[in-house]
């Protein structure tokens, strides 16, 4: 089929790709390089013709609740207008895991993002992921003052972003199935080990310093809100196994 992918070259979105040309799929590419913005709608009409299938597994990186509201759900409806027009028989949106006991920030944004698909006229899956192993050494450099590291106590169940990948190239395949399972990686570990091991394993000397994080978010953050329940689909590869595969970045 012919599958489009907003955000195709992020931390997931290339993997996306990659497995779904390497399984037969002719595969776009839709960012801003390629003449595509999601938040005003430029160039989707003409790139869409055609396609039969999008993965959005865009994003934005803000800490603050309005501008991620704002740009998921004009995002959304852009790419579902669009869509409709063009035809598309399948939308499948990349979301995560939680976002409904902590609807603050980023996560506000794609609970806004799951009530456009939701009621939307372009047939739809949903898959809810857990945060990536990539989300370590980002928190790191996000939340680094000197020698110090300001970690969130997290409860967190990491996923490898290629095997992400590889559950939304089947869905696609799959066709809509609306909400599928929540996946999540195969070990609940805290945040603060996490940082830790990366921190050892790239030669970086700092201090982890753990840190309640305020308001729902942080609640969701320390009880495991962000896990995904029993019954859900479980990745393979460790945090550990990962690290294990790239060369950690100082």
């Amino acid at each position: 089929m012919h599958i489009a992918v907003p955000g195709g070259t992020g931390t997931v979105g290339q993997h996306v790709v990659s497995i779904a040309r390497d399984r037969g799929h002719k595969v776009t590419s839709l960012t801003r390089s390629e003449g595509v913005d999601l938040f005003t709608g430029r160039g989707l009409h003409e790139t869409l013709q055609g396609v039969d299938t999008v993965i959005d597994v865009s994003g934005i990186q803000t800490l603050s609740t309005r501008k991620a509201v704002d740009f998921f759900t004009a995002a959304t409806r852009n790419l579902l207008a669009a869509e409709k027009k063009a035809q598309v028989r399948h939308h499948i949106a990349l979301s995560i895991v939680g976002i409904d006991k902590a609807a603050s920030g980023l996560y506000a944004g794609k609970l806004a993002q799951e009530d456009a698909v939701r009621h939307g006229e372009v047939p739809w899956t949903i898959l809810r992921s857990t945060q990536f192993h990539e989300f370590v050494p980002m928190a790191i450099s996000a939340a680094s003052i000197g020698p110090v590291v300001l970690v969130p106590q997290m409860i967190t169940q990491p996923v490898a972003a290629r095997e992400v990948a590889e559950a939304l190239v089947d869905a696609a395949e799959q066709g809509p199935r609306g909400r599928v399972a929540d996946l999540g990686g195969p070990r609940r570990e805290q945040l603060a080990d996490l940082v830790r091991t990366y921190l050892r394993k790239s030669g970086q000397r700092k201090l982890v310093v753990k840190v309640a994080a305020p308001g729902l978010m942080g609640q969701a953050m320390r009880r495991g809100d962000l896990v995904p329940a029993a019954g859900s689909a479980v990745g393979l590869q460790t945090f550990h196994e990962w690290l294990e595969t790239r060369r950690p970045v100082a």
